[in-house]
């Protein structure tokens, strides 16, 4: 959905249309005295200024986006009864973001770090946002861990820079986060550009169909222009020469009409095989291997159509992994419970209560009917209209249908550690991993590690963090022992 141009003819305004007759200068007391304090075309201006930025994100705050087009080619419905998925030929509105987690605003693109892959579907239904990375793991697997990994990945407290020693002692003493480092500091981990690399749904979701039965779902985003990457020294280089490499090469790419796509794929776990599967189907630092439950491909997703104001449009945009439609549902996977509460609480601190009413985040195939009044941002737009439910008065009403199905759950409440599966440990898909990659790859690999984890302070800190790719494969933590013994002296 195409925004209006707004319009840009005529006198110059203040911020409530009076005419503004000189843009120029201010006020002052005489020529060569101070400015007066009715000036109010300057104060306005001083003021909204100073209120320009909204806080930045926590994590994800570096990030650039587009439009696109999401179109089904393929009939799902035996397994979801959302019905963007209804019809094959399909094609429903859609806006995403990209972004890399831990550094700042300010930040360069080409960095070593994963890259966010919010998407939201503008459907009939309502928006439906898909919250996931340029991985299909994560580090940790319990959101309560969360604000410690992400402490540790930001700047010291003291030595306000970012600190190796944090890094490692908490990746060290975390061993579920193997996994994801391996990835990490792989090949894919410096992503050419945005365009040249895959996303993942990342958790586990539920989709439901017309029969009521529960099936388990991960989501895979295969880019259509081919995976390339760049070494840690191209990067540097790159990072030196455009900090906006990844930005611009997005918005250049749509501008000149080279639209980029991904192949758009699915697993499907039937909702009675995961207490016997043998990994936990809901831990986000494992995948469910390929040869398990093969990939199916349900569509194609285009990106055809750039912001018009990145501050509008990729800065206030919003995603939580709350916004289900229905046929769509959660997990128990306990980093998406989590995140199904902090991402929507981040944007109502971070933009405002009434974020979900701006362009970008509003539904664009539906309208939203709530009892939400008042609040910062607030348009009016209810007018007259009863503010509760249920009510005598024509409002909106409850359809008495969950948009997901439910999950059985049994046992004492506590705090309880994800249940473990017959094949469950931290390195097992760790050492399945570094065991698929080449030669150089491997090489790669074990410099990248060393040449960060040589940084770190102290010998414990260090050992701890090889010992972990050490168990993952022996192999791999032999190298990596003496690669970072050669680099430390």
């Amino acid at each position: 959905m195409t925004q209006e141009a707004h319009v840009t003819q005529g006198p110059l305004t203040t911020e409530a249309g009076a005419p503004v007759a000189d843009n120029q200068n201010s006020e002052t007391a005489g020529v060569g005295g101070p400015v007066l304090v009715q000036d109010q075309l300057l104060l306005e201006k001083l003021a909204h200024f100073n209120r320009e930025r909204i806080p930045e994100r926590v994590v994800h705050a570096r990030g650039a986006g587009a439009y696109g087009t999401f179109t089904l080619t393929r009939d799902v419905s035996q397994w979801t009864r959302a019905r963007f998925l209804s019809e094959v030929g399909k094609q429903t509105e859609t806006f995403l973001r990209f972004s890399t987690v831990a550094g700042s605003l300010g930040s360069a693109d080409a960095v070593r770090d994963p890259r966010g892959w919010a998407l939201k579907f503008y459907t009939e239904d309502g928006n439906y946002d898909l919250v996931g990375n340029n991985t299909p793991v994560f580090f940790i697997k319990d959101a309560i861990k969360f604000p410690d990994f992400i402490h540790t990945q930001k700047r010291d407290p003291y030595t306000g820079s970012q600190e190796a020693d944090n890094v490692w002692d908490f990746w060290g003493l975390s061993p579920e986060s193997t996994h994801q480092v391996t990835w990490l500091f792989g090949d894919r981990g410096i992503p050419a550009s945005y365009r040249h690399m895959d996303g993942f749904g990342s958790h586990t979701y539920q989709w439901n169909n017309e029969a009521g039965e529960v099936f388990w779902v991960k989501y895979h985003f295969k880019t259509d222009q081919g995976i390339k990457n760049l070494t840690t020294e191209e990067a540097v280089n790159v990072s030196g020469l455009d900090p906006d490499s990844h930005q611009r090469d997005l918005r250049e790419a749509i501008e000149r009409g080279d639209f980029p796509s991904w192949t758009v794929q699915v697993q499907i776990m039937p909702a009675a095989e995961a207490a016997t599967y043998r990994f936990n189907p809901f831990d986000l630092t494992k995948v469910w291997p390929h040869a398990d439950y093969p990939p199916i491909e349900i569509g194609k997703l285009e990106l055809n159509r750039n912001p018009e104001n990145v501050f509008a449009e990729v800065e206030q945009s919003i995603f939580s992994p709350a916004h289900f439609v229905p046929g769509i549902g959660p997990s128990p996977d306990k980093m998406l419970q989590g995140r199904l509460f902090a991402y929507g609480d981040a944007h109502r601190y971070r933009v405002g209560i009434n974020a979900d009413h701006l362009p970008v985040n509003r539904p664009h195939a539906t309208e939203a009917r709530t009892h939400s009044r008042d609040g910062f941002l607030y348009d009016g737009r209810h007018g007259a209209a009863k503010n509760y439910e249920p009510n005598s008065f024509g409002g909106p009403f409850q359809t008495d249908r969950p948009l997901w199905q439910p999950t059985s759950v049994a046992g004492v409440t506590g705090n309880t550690e994800a249940a473990v599966h017959a094949e469950d440990n931290d390195f097992v898909q760790a050492g399945n991993l570094y065991r698929l990659m080449s030669e150089d790859e491997k090489e790669r690999l074990v410099g990248n590690l060393a040449g960060f984890i040589s940084k770190v302070s102290r010998d414990d800190i260090a050992e701890r963090a090889i010992n972990n790719f050490r168990q993952a494969d022996a192999d791999f933590g032999k190298r990596l022992e003496a690669a970072v013994q050669e680099l430390r002296g």
